[in-house]
């Protein structure tokens, strides 16, 4: 048996994916749509938006795609799933990514706010508001302890969470988020109470009844070192996470994981694809902080690279049903990514910059790429997030330090990358 597989998106989060389905004995032929200079070297770019859902069906049809594999979150949220399994004939291609009624678990902070709750999910304690009730809103603040955690309703490219140090700024900063600072994406505001804890990200893959455990990561989403600055897409990710022991992963599973899909189950919302929990951990125990509908990023630039097992058996198990009893094969050692950024990245950055990368790679060494365009020959940068860098290492400073060593040979006008990436792990 060989598949044809078509993976959706643009980013170092579609490269490290195409990566592991190339490399799968099951592959036939693997598409990326529209793909980066970077997947264009292992598989089949089709430069076609990713909002473009006739011309999608049709590549689907012209290219026998077996397998279809969602990375981002925007065609989620706006129903691309849907419309294909309206359009595909029965059994005919197998969909990794949620429908859009699942997706809100992603793409509505109050959505899934309300689904935690009625599932007894551990989360913050919350309240949500919109301009007609922001003096509800005043009230709810002035209740909560300093620091308060504001969060857009709607998608804000992972911008949309701001932390007040105190209530004057809180209030100040809803009626901004209110009246559109994020867009439409902020005018239902999710109000939270601070969480002080650490962070990790915990990934599964999910049949909507069974599931599969992937690799756990942890992220850096501040632009700056020590965690400080603007939050950004994401700045690097070390996998594993040293503190995600047996007892602690015990407590995820049974009060976060499996609610969560016998959730699903009870709310009859159907599910096939990742889900991802943003969880912290406060005095031992675990909370949800989000959910995501898909892998995260720069995490599965550290994540994928760690699964020993076939990744193309594992989508196919996931679309007929039969990952219960899976055994799922990961690699011991650690994985760790770098992610080189534009300058003036979260603002204002130019693109256009010439990229030059040594010819000679460690074998440990990964390179994918996240925000590249190719100009004649010439590889440019285009957009914040540059390129990832990642690697394995039997330690976690090792692999750092191979990521460290490539980073400082890669030149481009502006580069910018944290020199902490897990700082905060043993």
């Amino acid at each position: 048996m060989k598949l044809n597989t078509l993976i959706i998106g643009s980013g170092g989060r579609e490269h490290a994916i195409c990566r592991s389905i190339v490399k799968s004995p099951l592959s036939k032929n693997v598409f990326v749509l529209p793909g980066n200079p970077g997947t264009d070297k292992i598989a089949n770019n089709i430069n076609i938006p990713i909002d473009r859902f006739e011309d999608i069906l049709k590549t689907i049809q012209e290219k026998e795609i077996d397998i279809l594999v969602c990375g981002p979150e925007a065609p989620l949220a706006d129903g691309l799933m849907d419309f294909l399994s309206e359009r595909c004939p029965q059994d005919s291609i197998i969909l990794i990514g949620p429908n859009q009624i699942a997706a809100q678990l992603e793409s509505s902070k109050a959505f899934a706010k309300l689904f935690m709750q009625r599932q007894q999910i551990p989360t913050a304690a919350y309240g949500i508001f919109k301009s007609e009730n922001i003096y509800e809103a005043f009230d709810f603040i002035d209740q909560l302890n300093i620091p308060i955690v504001l969060k857009a309703d709607g998608l804000a490219a992972g911008k949309g969470v701001l932390i007040c140090k105190d209530k004057a700024e809180a209030r100040e900063e809803l009626c901004e988020m209110i009246s559109g600072k994020f867009g439409d994406a902020s005018r239902t505001v999710v109000i939270e109470e601070f969480l002080d804890g650490i962070e990790f990200s915990l990934f599964v893959l999910t049949d909507g009844s069974d599931f599969v455990l992937l690799p756990e990561a942890k992220d850096y989403k501040r632009i700056g070192e020590g965690d400080t600055g603007l939050n950004t897409g994401g700045m690097g990710s070390v996998s594993p996470v040293s503190f995600f022991d047996e007892t602690l992963k015990e407590k995820v599973l049974e009060s976060i994981v499996k609610p969560t899909i016998l959730g699903l189950q009870k709310e009859n919302i159907p599910y096939c694809g990742f889900i991802f929990f943003g969880l912290i951990v406060v005095k031992g125990e675990p909370f949800v902080i989000e959910y995501n509908v898909r892998m995260g990023d720069p995490e599965t630039e550290s994540v994928f690279p760690r699964i020993q097992s076939d990744v193309v058996d594992l989508f196919y198990r996931c679309g007929t049903h039969r990952l219960a009893d899976y055994n799922m094969k990961i690699d011991p050692n650690y994985c760790t990514t770098i992610i080189l950024a534009s300058g003036g990245y979260p603002e204002a950055f130019e693109k256009g910059k010439s990229i030059l990368i040594p010819k000679e790679f460690n074998e440990d060494l990964m390179m994918f790429h996240s925000g590249t365009r190719l100009s004649g020959e010439s590889l440019q940068t285009n957009g914040g997030r540059v390129l990832a860098i990642s690697s394995m290492g039997e330690n976690k400073n090792a692999a750092i330090e191979k990521c460290k060593e490539m980073a400082e040979k890669i030149q481009y006008e502006g580069k910018y990358y944290r020199k902490d990436i897990g700082f905060d792990l043993e």
